[in-house]
């Protein structure tokens, strides 16, 4: 008998929408640059101490930014941005943001108790609105390169069973 068909495998739960939010290659060249102080600054001391502090810090930055590449996964069963998580029935409202619209609800249009997963290199975000009656925050407002996309996926119509 095989996994799939034993009657005590569990289906996975089918990922309905999945997206990184990387670093664009200029925060690459951003790091790369900065990590190239490391050369300036020991270079009257060694060359090689200063080609060293340039690899070690090249590689300290990109460490870190791997590290903290939000993940954004929608199920039929709960939606995921970054550390939040929440089941797909306290989800309202879902609108996807482009442009100065974008810049507004990143800024002046801001909730203070809403939960952001913003990253300053992608423009588009999406904002969840959030049901659960026990929770205070409003809504959550998260950087997407694809936020129509997101926005389907967090559609009523996409977590029911024939979707």
């Amino acid at each position: 008998m095989s996994p799939e068909s034993s009657p005590t495998a569990m289906p996975a739960a089918t990922v309905l929408y999945a997206e990184r939010l990387w670093p664009t290659i200029w925060v690459w060249i951003i790091a790369a640059g900065i990590s190239m102080a490391g050369i300036l600054i020991l270079a009257p001391i060694s060359m090689v101490a200063g080609y060293t502090a340039a690899v070690v810090l090249f590689l300290l930055m990109g460490t870190l930014l791997v590290l903290s590449t939000p993940r954004i996964e929608v199920t039929a069963d709960s939606v995921r941005v970054g550390r939040a998580r929440i089941e797909r029935r306290y989800v309202g409202t879902v609108e996807s943001f482009r442009g100065e619209d974008a810049t507004a609800q990143r800024g002046p249009k801001l909730h203070g108790l809403a939960y952001m997963c913003i990253r300053g290199w992608i423009s588009p975000v999406v904002k969840i609105e959030i049901t659960d009656p026990a929770d205070t925050t409003p809504y959550w407002l998260t950087s997407t390169r694809r936020p129509e996309q997101l926005a389907a996926a967090l559609s009523p119509s996409a977590a029911s069973p024939a979707a």
